[in-house]
């Protein structure tokens, strides 16, 4: 690829397209070749869609040429997590149990991102059937870490972090079911954005639990998720520009979040906070019981909805699948329905209860993840590390998903360590200003 555009973020390129120094061709171009000449591409990328990014890169040179552009980053190519239905192409999710599934028509937010003017590159490497933030999938390929060639990368869009911050595409598109975006977005030092379940369409997507299952992107900075975001609904972005943490009021949440922080993780948190108190944000503490109750009832609620959406398929093969995932599908089944119903109808009480507590605060803080990406070869060895360090990974994360929210993580000072901001369902478009004016802070 030209030098001068790897690594530069979406809102750059779209800007050069616009004013007539890059041809959304030439760009598809050059990252499909950069995608062939890299020696972990095999390990990103599930697979490549190099005649529909031709055809999309053309018609989005046409559109330039003639003062038509739908949005900034019309032409951009990007990248597509591999639970994202393509039309014609296989759409496998991770999983050897939908080895050569092909659908016949595309996600709608892929549909509706196509007619924005985005470039599909191809579909990237995740975690089996997205039910794992580690990103260890050994049975189609595990991803690697950008700040670590021994670790995992996160997940389950792992491939899609993996893909931007390799410099293989300038953006990438993810789901969030309990820190799917948010989680591999910090590992590798990106940003990610978790959307308020509902508010982008999963028709389209590989499920995983129907609840809690969410569309975000994952990309270099804030004003690139702002595009991306509203790529994917159709509608104009939103100003980012005059941002302010000056009077902002963050709650930094003590309940569970803190609990076994490790050192480096803690040191990109605590530092964090001292940047954004010193652009003028106003930092409190507090516990909020509804959060450590609601934990405790994850277990019924994922897994029991993942089983019964994966059931069948599952039984009919289960040696296809890696053993620690079949074994956390199976735990859905030893709940009852009736203990399902109870914990839903609970947490609606808890979300209540959370929403008051928070109201009067801009954004709550938590570290994105409390630990750094495992080593990928211990996982597969050593049973107790595995069990530790996955149900870690997620398990700050998680709290925005139980919660009803979206979440922002941003990077900070420390290598893989990120810090996210969380806002009361449907509020993306004040969360992203906040990014924006935190990102400069965290600079």
């Amino acid at each position: 690829m030209a030098g001068h555009w790897a690594l530069k973020s979406a809102a750059e390129l779209g800007r050069e397209i616009n004013a007539g120094r890059i041809s959304p061709v030439d760009l598809a171009e050059a990252h499909l070749d950069a995608i062939g000449g890299h020696p972990q591409a095999d390990r990103i990328f599930a697979r490549t869609t190099p005649a529909r990014a031709r055809a999309e890169a053309m018609a989005a040179h046409g559109r330039a040429r003639t003062g038509q552009r739908r949005s900034l980053i019309d032409g951009v190519p990007i990248s597509w997590k591999d639970n994202f239905d393509t039309a014609g192409i296989a759409t496998e999710a991770g999983s050897a149990l939908l080895k050569n599934r092909v659908p016949v028509k595309d996600a709608e937010v892929l549909t509706t991102a196509t007619l924005m003017g985005l470039v599909c590159l191809g579909k990237t490497h995740m975690s089996e059937l997205a039910f794992s933030g580690l990103g260890l999938n050994p049975i189609t390929a595990t991803p690697p870490c950008i700040n670590d060639d021994r670790a995992v990368p996160g997940g389950s869009s792992s491939g899609a972090a993996a893909s931007v911050a390799f410099g293989l595409a300038p953006a990438a598109i993810g789901s969030d079911t309990g820190g799917s975006v948010r989680i591999p977005a910090a590992w590798n030092d990106l940003v990610g954005l978790k959307t308020t379940a509902g508010r982008l369409s999963i028709g389209g997507v590989v499920p995983l639990c129907e609840s809690f299952d969410t569309v975000g992107p994952i990309a270099r900075n804030v004003e690139d998720c702002a595009h991306l975001f509203a790529a994917l609904e159709g509608v104009r972005p939103i100003d980012l520009s005059g941002g302010s943490l000056s009077g902002m009021r963050f709650l930094v949440l003590d309940t569970v979040a803190l609990d076994d922080l490790r050192d480096a993780p803690g040191k990109g948190f605590q530092d964090s906070l001292t940047r954004l108190s010193a652009a003028g944000a106003r930092l409190d503490h507090a516990e909020v019981p509804a959060v450590a109750e609601a934990m405790g009832l994850a277990p019924i609620l994922f897994t029991s909805e993942a089983y019964a959406i994966w059931r069948e398929v599952i039984e009919a093969a289960p040696s296809k699948m890696f053993p620690r995932i079949l074994e956390r599908f199976r735990s859905g089944g030893n709940f009852a329905a009736a203990d399902y119903v109870a914990a839903l109808r609970r947490l609606r009480d808890l979300r209540a209860a959370w929403g008051a507590a928070v109201a009067a605060y801009d954004a709550l803080l938590v570290p994105t993840a409390p630990i750094l990406p495992p080593d990928a070869a211990r996982l597969m060895t050593d049973d107790g590390y595995y069990v530790t360090e996955n149900l870690l990974a997620l398990r700050n994360t998680r709290i925005g998903n139980l919660m009803g929210g979206c979440a922002l993580t941003l990077p900070t000072s420390q290598p893989s360590c990120g810090i996210s901001f969380m806002c009361a369902a449907g509020r993306e478009e004040k969360l992203l200003r906040i990014g924006a004016a935190a990102e400069l802070a965290l600079r």
